[in-house]
């Protein structure tokens, strides 16, 4: 099984997450859309990640793919057993994707980590002035109503939609920002129940090779961390600006 996608990408962080959980073997293809090559444009029509290659199957999209895993993998489930709850999931896996990750990604890591970095443009102060006083606050309190007191949203074991908010989050952490405890004390206890879960904890491990390493350098800091990295790669050394992450 292949991955296709950077692991610091939030909807790659989840695949990888649910990966490690169900204990399924993978092979990863660290690299970002805005480095993909016209072979990745033929596996990902819309240049997303991630993607998931099983055999001959194809399958795009973090949420179709995490679906696909808990049907072809059911042992360690990820959606919860009733239609009324697989609703809530799917809705509040949803709600992170689409606005935490406006928000987070968007908002907050793309302007301050990687416009910089790869694009070497400066972030527009008053934007994230914005996302950082108001929009963010505005979609914790609406998460705080939701967040569990205690274990994970759907009972004892995390699920979909535990990790579709915690890694969009992550993401606005390395860029700076995390929820204040005062504010949003359920969310911020939730989010470190899932942090201290070894299936997510080894996904940060692999942050410093993607953060902390020259894209021609990245694939050798993953496998010293213990990623089987795959052999050939969809990468190219020349970015482009179009992209989409989900």
């Amino acid at each position: 099984m292949l991955i296709v996608g950077s692991p610091v990408s939030p909807y790659v962080r989840k695949i990888l997450a649910i990966l490690h959980l169900k204990q399924l073997d993978y092979e990863l293809d660290p690299i970002t859309p805005f480095y993909g090559n016209d072979e990745f444009s033929k596996l990902s029509p819309l240049r997303r990640i991630p993607v998931l290659i099983d055999g001959d199957l194809v399958v795009n999209d973090s949420t179709v793919i995490a679906e696909y895993l808990d049907e072809a993998y059911p042992d360690v489930p990820v959606m919860p057993g009733s239609p009324h709850e697989r609703a809530q999931s799917r809705w509040m896996e949803e709600y992170a994707d689409s606005r935490l990750g406006d928000l987070c990604v968007w908002g907050l890591f793309y302007p301050k980590i990687v416009a910089p970095h790869v694009f070497k443009r400066a972030p527009d102060e008053d934007a994230l002035a914005k996302v950082i006083d108001s929009d963010l606050p505005d979609a914790l309190d609406w998460i705080e109503a939701r967040a569990p007191t205690d274990g994970f949203l759907f009972g004892d074991s995390v699920g979909i939609a535990d990790l579709a908010v915690a890694c969009p989050l992550r993401n606005a952490a390395i860029a700076g920002w995390t929820p204040d405890p005062a504010r949003w004390p359920k969310t911020a206890a939730w989010l470190a129940r899932i942090a201290a879960l070894p299936c997510y904890a080894r996904t940060m491990t692999f942050e410093p090779a993607i953060l902390a390493t020259r894209a021609d350098g990245r694939r050798a800091v993953l496998e010293a961390a213990g990623v089987k990295v795959a052999e050939t790669s969809f990468g190219t050394d020349t970015p482009r600006a179009s992209i989409m992450l989900r």
